[in-house]
């Protein structure tokens, strides 16, 4: 197919067009021409104040498929990812069953021949994310498992993370650690301060992240590989990913863009839509966690996209389960806090998060793949069910007026545009 994005801001560093406003047309999934004022009467992407950058990736994401599909399945997953700006995604293993074989990664392999959402499968560290038993990592890693996680589990068996460290030196991979001590978590719903305190729930302290932080770069500057820490979410959790890169160990670490932008005083009503694992925490750890991001101690930003179902929430605050869908709201969350930056904020975490998971990097140049992602900072939409593409039935954005739209993916010859 062809088409043309009209009089675009380029956004791409590795461009010689970089901040350059351009026309780009588009024929059979090659960038063709990068110029001023191209004549083109097909289909023409355009707006007030459109960007264009290479198309963006996801690190953590859950599409429940397969086993829990009335959550979110292949197909409604990858329509919130392209609705939020996304052509790729790396999906959490915790399914049923849970991604251990090689079966396993070829079901989302299958899919990827057709869908223009690549998906990155990882796969479980642990059987059945338990922490109790390896997985057969080498053999997945050969299947195309690009990372190794117990996904919405943390790695709590130390024997197996220090095993896990060992194992993935082997072919340069990574394992992903959420870091959590869920001893001390146990029958906790929200952060441990002062709003669990006045609300009188069990609160869930930033210690039980820290912790588990210090063990792993302990074992870590011990053992060798690479780890990736995902959902840090307290200023102690960022002073210490700074002091280990500092030291020089192979850290990385994401944060999701839900802890940049709200608070554990969300939680005073007692609305489970914004019920998130880790916890919101305080304001000073969220301003904590922005500056992370700008100094470049969090590499990355992540929707943390965990859809749950009406049944899951509905309920009381202890009893919903933790997860929002985070897909589509990702530019408008980042924009409301980054302003002005939000574009080399976004560039930087889809870079880092490519060069964390070996994934190829895509660049805005004539005769280059079109892995693009349109988007304008200016347009207001109204975000509810009905504008959702996620079966999602909880996210703290519905029924909310929100800035910054993505307009339109290309990835794969394919292009899918807002409707």
């Amino acid at each position: 197919m062809e088409f043309l994005i009209r009089a675009a801001l380029i956004v791409d560093s590795s461009s010689p067009h970089h901040l350059s406003r351009k026309d780009l047309f588009i024929s059979n999934g090659i960038i063709e021409k990068i110029e001023d004022q191209i004549p083109f009467d097909g289909t023409v992407i355009q707006g007030t104040d459109i960007r264009v950058s290479c198309g963006w990736i996801d690190m953590r994401a859950h599409f429940c498929d397969p086993g829990t599909e009335h959550k979110e399945d292949l197909e409604t997953g990858s329509s919130a990812a392209m609705s939020g700006g996304f052509t790729d995604v790396l999906l959490l293993p915790n399914t049923t069953p849970v991604v251990q074989s090689k079966n396993a990664i070829s079901f989302y392999q299958k899919w990827n021949r057709t869908s223009l959402v690549n998906i990155h499968p990882s796969a479980a560290v642990s059987i059945d994310c338990e922490g109790k038993e390896l997985t057969e990592m080498l053999d997945l890693n050969e299947a195309g498992a690009i990372a190794f996680t117990d996904g919405i589990n943390p790695i709590w068996h130390t024997d197996i993370l220090l095993k896990s460290l060992m194992y993935v030196q082997k072919f340069k991979g990574l394992v992903i650690n959420r870091p959590e001590d869920k001893m001390l978590t146990a029958f906790g719903a929200m952060n441990e301060g002062e709003v669990s305190t006045s609300l009188g729930m069990k609160g869930m302290p930033s210690i039980a992240e820290e912790l588990m932080l210090k063990r792993d770069l302990q074992l870590l500057e011990y053992a060798g590989g690479r780890i990736h820490f995902s959902l840090v979410s307290s200023t102690g959790a960022v002073d210490l990913i700074k002091a280990a890169k500092k030291k020089g160990l192979n850290v990385t670490a994401d944060v999701s863009a839900h802890h940049l932008v709200l608070t554990e005083d969300a939680l005073t009503s007692f609305d489970a839509d914004y019920k998130i694992n880790p916890p919101l925490r305080s304001e000073g750890d969220r301003k904590s966690l922005i500056k992370a991001v700008k100094d470049g101690v969090i590499d990355v930003v992540v929707t943390d996209h965990q859809p749950q179902d009406e049944e899951s929430k509905k309920l009381e605050f202890d009893l919903a389960d933790f997860g929002i869908s985070g897909l589509e709201t990702f530019y408008p969350e980042l924009k409301s806090v980054f302003g002005d930056e939000t574009d080399e904020i976004i560039e930087k975490s889809n870079k880092n998060a490519r060069s964390i998971l070996g994934i190829e990097q895509p660049t805005i140049k004539v005769g280059q793949k079109a892995c693009l992602t349109v988007y304008t900072p200016d347009e207001k939409w109204f975000f509810d069910l009905s504008s959702s593409k996620s079966k999602s039935q909880s996210s703290p954005f519905f029924g909310k007026e929100l800035e910054g739209r993505v307009l339109a993916v290309s990835n794969k010859g394919q292009l899918s545009t807002a409707q």
